[in-house]
């Protein structure tokens, strides 16, 4: 079990953040968080830097833009073990990403905003948190994917446990978990454009 280094946390439910956190920075941790997981560390007295601080890039095109880099996502899936893989990461200076802490908005809770359009809906699909999510849950065997928050006590026993790791059969449940959450986000996307009239153009 490799120790836990640096994390990427981006919760649309803060339910446990603090807590998790808390114990991430205690351990020694960087902390990396998009813009409103941000807000609520810092409030809270914890170290965190923010996605564009991490990759040098700021968010671009009104926010749709954040954490798609490969300063994210090679850090993400890079085999540790790999000769190549370390070259490369080390040629660009990219460091690896040991954790991700991500909950997705449920579509449900944006459809039923009253007299929201398609257009809209579409417009708020989130594209770099599932990406983060899949990269994650793909190299389970080095990376901890988290995508539920009820999880979070499990984890934080397993770190305080094993001195900041978690185990590979935690890592694997937890893969499994990540990815059936993005399949049911892109089924229930997928649903509602097939119960709407198409947009005019």
């Amino acid at each position: 079990m490799g120790k836990i280094e640096r994390a990427i946390l981006s919760c649309h439910d803060k339910t446990g953040l603090v807590e998790l956190a808390t114990l991430l920075n205690e351990l020694g941790v960087e902390i990396i968080g998009t813009s409103g997981t941000l807000s609520v560390l810092h409030a809270a007295g914890i170290s965190a830097q923010s996605i564009a601080d991490f990759t040098g890039i700021p968010e671009l095109l009104n926010g749709r833009v954040k954490s798609l880099h490969p300063k994210v996502h090679a850090g993400l899936l890079g085999v540790r073990d790999s000769k190549l893989h370390l070259e490369q990461i080390q040629a660009y200076d990219i460091k690896w990403i040991d954790m991700v802490v991500v909950n997705l908005q449920p579509l449900s809770e944006l459809i039923a905003r009253p007299g929201i359009s398609a257009e809209e809906v579409i417009d708020q699909v989130d594209i770099g948190g599932v990406a983060m999510l899949r990269s994650a849950a793909k190299n389970h065997r080095y990376v901890t994917a988290v995508v539920n928050p009820s999880r979070y006590p499990q984890v934080m026993h397993e770190l305080r446990a094993h001195e900041g790791s978690v185990s590979y059969a935690t890592r694997f449940r937890l893969a499994q978990e990540a990815f059936c959450a993005t399949a049911a986000y892109d089924n229930a996307l997928s649903q509602y454009l097939m119960e709407v009239a198409p947009p005019q153009e």
